[in-house]
């Protein structure tokens, strides 16, 4: 295994991670904005009107998501493991 196979595989398992993170992530920053906005405007300080949301968002962002997710990490984990016979020479 040379240094050049190895920094290829960190690089791509960045990237999967960056992927597999950014729906949740964005979705979560997206509905955290509008809330906090709603929170400015009516000045409701209750940390349930938080969280409940943006739980809610989360979910519904990972049901939307999750197909696309699991396979992006199944076609890595499967690419991983094609490699091996070629890492061992």
């Amino acid at each position: 295994m040379t240094p050049d196979m190895v920094i290829e595989l960190g690089r791509q398992a960045l990237i999967v991670t960056v992927l597999l993170a950014a729906p949740l992530l964005i979705s979560a920053l997206i509905a955290g904005l509008l809330i906090g906005l709603f929170q400015a405007a009516t000045q409701i300080q209750d940390m349930t009107l938080s969280f409940i949301p943006k739980l809610i968002v989360l979910i519904v962002a990972l049901g939307l998501t999750g197909h696309w997710m699991l396979r992006l990490l199944i076609d890595y984990t499967r690419n991983l493991f094609q490699m091996i016979p070629g890492v061992a020479n």
